[in-house]
């Protein structure tokens, strides 16, 4: 059974410009992109939040859990369940804590076989999504690091007011 909202309670609302949020359109986007690369690398048995930790390991190994968290901007909890998913896939190997306190991840062959599954899968999909950002996709790249790296800092800004509220 529906529970209709009582129009009253929603006619002192102005929802103008909401429409237009930023966090909406770029969770809109990126569940488009995801679900298209997601589609595409099924055949490597991989998704592509995988691919993503995968390939960033493979670039930097070894490395730190906390610098991965910062790479792609994931937080603890969600790096942490996509790292014990992966380790169970026998896909990355993480160490135990190092005299610096921290844990460091590396690739195993089984990833390096997933990831060479998945590269040619990747390339196709890239090419014909990029072939549709008319030409610009390095500018919007730039573009998106650029307002990731905000995001990041007014994150920072709140989270430190919060903290000393």
């Amino acid at each position: 059974m529906h529970m209709q909202v009582n129009p009253g309670l929603l006619s002192h609302l102005d929802l103008r410009g909401t429409g237009s949020c930023a966090a909406f359109q770029f969770r809109r986007t990126a569940r488009a992109v995801t679900r298209l690369y997601d589609l595409a690398l099924a055949p490597s048995g991989i998704r592509s939040t995988q691919f993503a930790i995968l390939t960033a390991v493979a670039k930097f190994q070894p490395l730190a859990i906390s610098r991965l968290g910062e790479l792609l901007v994931l937080d603890q909890t969600t790096l942490t369940r996509s790292l014990r998913l992966l380790r169970k896939q026998k896909l990355l190997e993480v160490s135990a804590r190092t005299t610096r306190r921290q844990r460091l991840v590396t690739l195993t062959e089984e990833g390096a076989k997933a990831i060479a599954a998945a590269l040619p899968l990747w390339r196709n999909v890239q090419e014909e999504f990029l072939s549709k950002t008319e030409g610009r996709w390095l500018e919007l790249r730039d573009e998106l690091g650029k307002l990731a790296k905000a995001s990041v800092e007014i994150e920072k800004r709140h989270a430190g007011a919060d903290a000393s509220e």
